[in-house]
């Protein structure tokens, strides 16, 4: 069999896994220690983020023609590609995180929605808030202008009621 038909089948794996994805991170995780490597991909697993070892001509192959391709000037040294297909910046967020902690870690560059970003782009991005925590802040935001006028009001109302007693 030709060295091509061996390397076939993991290229059309990453083409897969990059397939509807909605961001993409390549990191250079030489340096890490077996148990930061392990913790590393079990946080990513949680977070339902494909994170893997691939060699980088490999890589190169399967993101020709798409919005990745922007990430092939990064391809050199060990790299590891973390994809997620759910949430954009989840990818950017738990590998920055990690990167502060595991200071061997090293963040290479990355695509979200389609838009390439160096290093250190992809810590800006990481340093943004999920999702559900930006709502959730701008709920209480909306919420305490309306508490502290129904205290208000209620006081108000109190202050009527002891006037009319007296």
């Amino acid at each position: 069999m030709a060295k091509v038909e061996l390397k076939q089948p993991v290229i059309d794996e990453i083409k897969e896994a990059i397939t509807d994805a909605k961001s993409l991170v390549v990191v250079d995780y030489r340096g890490l220690t077996v148990e930061q490597d392990t913790r590393l991909r079990k946080e990513l697993r949680q977070a339902d983020i494909n994170y893997k070892v691939y060699k980088n001509t490999m890589i190169h192959f399967a993101i020709q023609g798409t919005d990745f391709e922007q990430i092939k000037n990064e391809l050199a040294g060990p790299t590891a590609i973390a994809i997620s297909k759910t949430d954009a910046t989840v990818a950017a967020r738990i590998i920055t995180k990690f990167a502060k902690e595991a200071k061997k870690l090293e963040v290479k560059s990355g695509v979200v929605e389609g838009k390439y970003y160096d290093a250190e782009g992809i810590k800006a991005i990481g340093s943004i808030p999920a999702r559900e925590e930006l709502l959730s802040r701008l709920l209480g935001s909306m919420q305490s202008p309306i508490t502290n006028f129904a205290r208000v009001i209620k006081q108000v109302a109190e202050q009527k009621e002891q006037a009319e007693a007296s």
